[in-house]
């Protein structure tokens, strides 16, 4: 997979997540493919792909990682996962998907993206295409925060 199509979506997601949840990551070094769909975190935020490339790509968080981000959102303190961290979820990965298709452009890469669901749950299935390699990236930040970025591009 080409690194060029995934490094858009990462820059999104980290301006995003430093922007709205007020938390800086960095990619660590693990990146492998997956052997399934099964989701490492316990929320994902799923962007469809359209255009120029095609897929889908996904924002997992574990339950304390994104509670802790959300807290930061909404100045209170977050312990559960609920609607609300659903809700939250949802609106970084949207903003993320609008940011990724304008870091396409600068590739030249036209590509709409959006948000295609939120999904909540241990070992939940993200429906990347079960035809095609997805490759997963760990990201981690102070407090022990971590996400997880998969993308799985079809063309």
């Amino acid at each position: 997979m080409d690194a060029t199509i995934i490094n858009p979506f990462i820059k999104a997601a980290l301006h995003t997540l430093n922007t709205l949840g007020h938390t800086k990551l960095h990619k660590t070094d693990i990146i492998y493919l997956k052997k399934d769909q099964t989701s490492e975190g316990d929320i994902s935020g799923v962007i469809e792909v359209n255009g120029d490339i095609a897929g889908t790509v996904s924002i997992s968080f574990p339950e304390k990682s994104i509670l802790k981000i959300v807290s930061r959102m909404f100045s209170e303190e977050m312990t559960v996962l609920n609607e609300e961290i659903q809700d939250a979820v949802g609106e970084i990965t949207s903003t993320t998907a609008g940011q990724a298709s304008q870091n396409l452009l600068e590739i030249g890469k036209t590509a709409k993206t959006k948000l295609k669901t939120v999904l909540m749950g241990k070992k939940h299935t993200i429906p990347h295409n079960p035809d095609h390699k997805t490759v997963a990236i760990l990201f981690r930040g102070n407090d022990k925060i971590k996400f997880i970025i998969e993308a799985c591009f079809i063309k």
